[in-house]
């Protein structure tokens, strides 16, 4: 919405820098901060209030987990106020993309919303049906993949692209869309797994996200894609003024999330957080990427599809526990240092993606 103020610059005063998406995507970040620590404990005191024993602990998880008994969930509230909020006030309100990664974003929380309030006023782990989640998560996603083909250039609709080898295109046809839901709903169910340690799954995103909008920004510059070896997708630059968001309200959260966590992000941020990488993996033609980016929500899900598969085979478990950050801390590490050492992880993870934009 501030971008209008460009309208009133003559190109030599302080209404031209909104002409900007690196000036606007720092705008959109402060906000979503402030946000995040003006709201974040009037919300806590709120759930608090309203949520009275907080969400339901497993009775077959880790045994240190019953102490966070009486925590309130529904925190990606928070998150989604802040970058909501921002990505209204900062971003292009013309652009297709931003609409596009906003309605999967709010949809999802929706749905993540609905789970939550379940669990908690039922006071069980149970939430709304896994066939429900899913066929609600595919149909916003199967949207989201139309949205995003109507806007992509006419050479890389219906396209995959894959990373490094630029002139490499595969013709995915009518199967483009089944592709895109599969991306989109894989990555928010995989966020949802990830989410089960304080401060587990924020950080993670938040750098998930920032890559993600740092290669949205490139692939939305005709002279940078030049430079970098990548497609061109006109108006995905736009999309980092959301990342600017999703890092500041995903900071803003930590703050009450970190160890021990004062509430839960909740299906309301996980599944939210989730869409919305796999909506900007679509926009910007980089799916494949999202799997490197965002390879410890990888692993995590496939840790607790093996460990199901194999068990419903043999009986027995490949894991101690599924997903896998439970797994160790079943063989006795401390929660802090799982959830450090997957930061690490996933920091890697970032950088390898990054060096996809350019390899020769």
């Amino acid at each position: 919405m501030l971008y209008w103020l460009a309208e009133l610059s003559d190109g030599g005063d302080a209404f031209n820098l909104f002409r900007y998406i690196t000036f606007r995507a720092g705008g959109a970040f402060l906000t979503a901060l402030v946000f995040g620590f003006l709201f974040g404990l009037p919300l806590i005191n709120v759930l608090r209030k309203r949520q009275g024993k907080g969400q339901p602990i497993r009775s077959d998880g880790p045994e240190g987990h019953f102490v966070k008994a009486g925590t309130p969930t529904m925190g990606g509230l928070l998150i989604i106020g802040a970058l909501v909020t921002s990505t209204l006030l900062w971003a292009r309100l013309d652009n297709a993309f931003v609409w596009m990664v906003l309605f999967v974003t709010i949809a999802y929380a929706a749905i993540g919303f609905a789970d939550d309030y379940a669990k908690v006023s039922k006071q069980n782990t149970a939430g709304v049906s896994g066939k429900t989640r899913l066929l609600l998560g595919f149909i916003i996603a199967g949207i989201a993949g139309f949205w995003a083909a109507q806007y992509h250039p006419d050479e890389l609709t219906y396209q995959l692209a894959l990373p490094i080898f630029k002139n490499t295109l595969i013709n995915l046809s009518f199967l483009f869309i089944p592709f895109a839901m599969i991306v989109i709903v894989g990555a928010a169910n995989a966020v949802n797994l990830t989410d089960g340690l304080d401060g587990l799954a924020i950080m993670p995103v938040m750098i998930a996200t920032s890559t993600l909008g740092i290669i949205a920004y490139a692939v939305g510059r005709v002279d940078f894609t030049e430079y970098l070896d990548v497609h061109y997708v006109p108006g995905t630059g736009e999309i980092l003024v959301f990342a600017a968001g999703v890092v500041g309200g995903g900071l803003g959260f930590l703050w009450y999330n970190a160890p021990p966590a004062a509430v839960f992000m909740g299906d309301t941020g996980s599944l939210a957080l989730g869409g919305a990488l796999g909506a900007i993996a679509v926009a910007t033609k980089h799916e494949i990427v999202l799997g490197i980016v965002g390879g410890l929500f990888v692993v995590e899900a496939l840790s607790v599809i093996i460990q199901v598969l194999y068990f419903k085979r043999t009986g027995k478990r490949v894991f101690l526990m599924a997903p896998i950050h439970h797994h160790y801390e079943k063989k006795g590490w401390a929660e802090p240092t799982i959830v450090i050492r997957f930061w690490i992880i996933s920091l890697i993870l970032a950088i390898i993606g990054l060096a996809t934009l350019k390899v020769r």
